[in-house]
């Protein structure tokens, strides 16, 4: 740790500057970077006064491939973005975490007792206390109080996974403080799944909490969820002259609870027929010579999402291997059949509770209609509100951001890095 006076001399001296590239992955934004990391300093500062401190970045991240495998225990192909939230911490002598997030109230966590609360449910408390009681359940507790102000510019509801930036935060925070900086990434992720899970109330899969917490474009097989094996995928999209871009198509996700509860709802509906779990446990033949037998039990909505889960989790392990293999043309296909499948089959592309309100569908068709050759688009994340992927060239992209904009707002298309790490101490 160091004071934060010395930090904010070494921010300004560009002690710093390499690391910030590193993280950032653009040299441009290097300097808007120190700002924001001074800011933070000097908000942490007036809020719990000088002293000896640290800082701990987690990034967004987006799905690149696999959309609704991973709760299925299936494959999904990944990356942490260079969006993030970052941490300010330092100790005090009480029992209990203090997180004072930008624009929120300051909320405070007990360590005394980190039981789940049912008023907690969907509130940073929770996720806050369900962190520290998971990380304490495998053997690294959270030793002494500290205090954190965080700040994040991962956007909110916009399909790149704020929540899990912000758990994955957390227990980097916690193994940093206390752990020297060695839980492993995994357990960090499958902590804060179980946060989110048990304490937040949401029945996540773990590819989000994976993606921000390992960094990098990695392959995730969830076959056995409990010890995911997870791959790096060496890309440049650069090199290929192609850019990551993110449209914020500014749907709302209020009320939407429900619409996500049931694609892995249906999806196991499907797989019970066969006295199985997940459907990543039964055959696709045998899926498919009782299909007459699953609409019946289950629905005709629940074969599409079925149909769906199994060929995408075949297209996501074919996308890493096309871009380990640098065929790059291959992995643009695979990632436009996503979309395709996505909208056809999984349907969450919108709720059928607001049928006039269609911004994913709307970017989704004015991304095809100027893209042509110039780039691919699908829905992005959980769907029915909120975000579109594209992989657009980079010649193209200045016109495809204008004509975007254009539809959503200034600001709304976000050209992306992929982060080459995850979870971490900063400095």
């Amino acid at each position: 740790m160091k004071e934060g006076k010395l930090l904010l001399s070494e921010l300004e001296q560009g002690i710093y500057d390499g690391r910030l590239k590193d993280i950032y992955v653009d040299e441009t934004m290097v300097e808007a970077q120190k700002k924001r990391y001074a800011e933070a300093i000097r908000r942490y500062e007036e809020t719990f006064g000088p002293g000896e401190i640290e800082c701990y970045s987690a990034p967004g991240r987006s799905e690149v491939g696999g959309n609704h495998t991973d709760h299925q225990y299936g494959r999904v192909l990944a990356t942490s973005v260079n969006l993030d939230a970052i941490a300010i911490v330092g100790f005090h002598g009480e029992d209990c975490i203090r997180i004072l997030s930008e624009g929120y109230e300051m909320v405070t966590v007990g360590l005394e007792d980190l039981s789940r609360r049912e008023e907690e449910r969907e509130t940073s408390v929770g996720l806050i206390r369900g962190v520290a009681a998971g990380l304490d359940k495998i053997g690294f507790p959270v030793r002494q109080g500290f205090n954190a102000y965080v700040t994040s510019n991962v956007l909110i509801g916009a399909g790149l996974s704020s929540s899990a930036a912000f758990e994955v935060l957390v227990g980097t925070i916690i193994s940093g403080l206390f752990h020297g900086m060695k839980i492993d990434p995994v357990e960090i992720a499958k902590v804060a799944q179980y946060a989110e899970n048990e304490y937040f109330g949401k029945p996540c899969g773990l590819m989000d909490q994976t993606a921000c917490s390992v960094g990098g474009l990695i392959g995730i097989d969830f076959k056995d969820p409990k010890a995911p094996v997870v791959d790096r995928v060496p890309v440049d999209f650069d090199s290929y002259h192609y850019s990551l871009c993110i449209v914020d198509t500014k749907g709302s996700h209020c009320d939407l609870t429900d619409d996500y509860a049931q694609i892995p709802a249906e999806m196991k509906a499907a797989a019970a027929c066969f006295g199985k779990e997940v459907l990543r446990e039964v055959a696709r033949e045998a899926f498919l010579k009782n299909i007459p037998a699953v609409r019946e039990k289950a629905g005709d909505r629940a074969v599409l999402r079925s149909l769906h889960f199994f060929a995408e989790n075949d297209r996501a392990a074919a996308e890493a291997e096309a871009l380990s293999e640098g065929r790059f043309e291959d992995f643009l296909k695979l990632v436009k059949e996503s979309g395709a499948s996505s909208f056809q089959f999984l349907q969450n592309v919108y709720t059928n509770k607001d049928v006039q309100n269609q911004g994913v569908s709307m970017g989704l068709a004015v991304s095809e209609s100027i893209l042509g050759d110039n780039g691919v688009c699908r829905v992005h994340g959980g769907g029915f509100a909120g975000t579109i992927q594209a992989f657009v060239k980079n010649s193209f992209v200045e016109k495809y951001r204008e004509i975007l904009d254009g539809v959503f707002g200034e600001g709304s298309c976000h050209v992306l890095k992929v982060r080459p790490c995850g979870g971490i101490k900063v400095f």
